[in-house]
């Protein structure tokens, strides 16, 4: 296998402001794996929780990887190699999820039914960062006009506290109140137990479907006051990076959100899937700052799921990719070999 690496700057069209900080891009690593008959492509979205801080971080974690690692056919045998060698998550997602691609196109299968996957039937959320309601006000148009999406992930955990979180969500309302809008909250850990208490409460009133991550990571213990008696069903992200973490967590939430640059790709997902399965909890797949080449990834995977936010490609300007289009609100994946995702001709 013949294995490069590009890192690539991806511009964001409107800076996403979360509770720990707001960015308004980055840079990404690009990996392609190549058999002398096909292509694969992944993508690393560095962060510094997910092991690599840079795209330089992240490619010097794989070439070190790559010269103990024989055989790289195997993306299973790769993913298990890799994670014993302490390989960042979010390096080997690219990895991870080119190594996919090569063995799908090779089948001549999309990913997703190469993985056993029906196509998505759920739409995608598309995300609102942390703002003020005046902010909110000229957001949503932009965000949510002439797109076919309705469902909305909004950012809480406001540095400002939970009056703060009101205020933007009650302009949330406001919106929904003229246009058909499906709404769920992503705290990012920026409540503590007393603060999710109230506003899962009062979400509860507003038609909030659910809560993502209301307690910060390493303060999961909080979680089984919340649990109990809650109003709301919880999900957690940053407190459920692989497989393993699920059974520490599976009897005080309703379900987990994956991401490909925690769990370390296609192959992490599907363990997810798996172990959510067995203890019955609900899943979704999110996202970071990824182009059409990691969405595409994620969108292979989709249609096992119960809960979508795969949108930060519709965020880029531009999208140095493809191969993860919007149809009828849904993150689609496409009818060819491999997950679909590639760079546009003119890139």
């Amino acid at each position: 296998m013949q294995i490069d690496f590009k890192i690539i700057h991806l511009k964001k069209k409107f800076p996403l402001r979360i509770s720990r900080g707001v960015r308004d891009g980055q840079y990404n690593l690009f990996v392609s794996v190549a058999d002398g008959e096909h292509i694969g492509w992944g993508e690393t979205s560095p962060g510094i929780s997910e092991g690599a801080e840079t795209a330089e971080e992240a490619q010097k974690h794989l070439e070190d990887f790559l010269k103990t690692c024989p055989d790289t056919t195997s993306p299973i045998a790769v993913y298990d190699a890799a994670l014993e060698s302490k390989v960042a998550p979010c390096a080997l997602a690219a990895l991870d999820m080119a190594l996919w691609d090569v063995l799908a196109k090779k089948a001549k299968l999309p990913m997703y039914q190469l993985l056993g996957f029906k196509k998505p039937a759920k739409p995608t959320s598309i995300t609102l960062g942390i703002m003020s309601p005046e902010e909110a006000r000229q957001r949503l148009p932009l965000l949510l006009d002439k797109t076919g999406i309705s469902t909305l992930k909004v950012k809480l955990g406001s540095n400002e506290g939970i009056e703060a979180d009101k205020a933007m969500y009650a302009e949330v309302l406001e919106y929904g109140n003229k246009h058909p809008l499906s709404i769920r909250v992503d705290a990012n850990g920026g409540w503590d137990v007393d603060d999710a208490k109230k506003m899962m409460k009062w979400l509860a009133d507003r038609q909030c479907q659910y809560v993502e991550q209301p307690l910060e990571e390493g303060q999961e213990d909080g979680l089984s006051y919340l649990f109990k008696n809650r109003p709301l069903p919880i999900y957690v992200d940053e407190s459920c990076r692989f497989a393993p973490d699920i059974p520490k967590w599976a009897h005080m939430v309703d379900g987990v959100n994956m991401k490909l640059m925690k769990c370390g790709g296609i192959t992490g997902a599907l363990r997810i899937i798996s172990t959510a399965n067995a203890f019955g909890l609900k899943t979704m797949i999110g996202c970071m700052g990824e182009s059409s080449i990691s969405i595409a990834a994620g969108a292979a995977v989709s249609g096992a799921l119960d809960h979508i936010d795969l949108d930060s490609h519709l965020n880029l300007n531009p999208d140095p990719c493809e191969g993860a289009p919007l149809v009828g609100g849904i993150t689609m994946p496409l009818d060819r070999p491999g997950h679909g995702g590639r760079f546009k001709p003119t890139t």
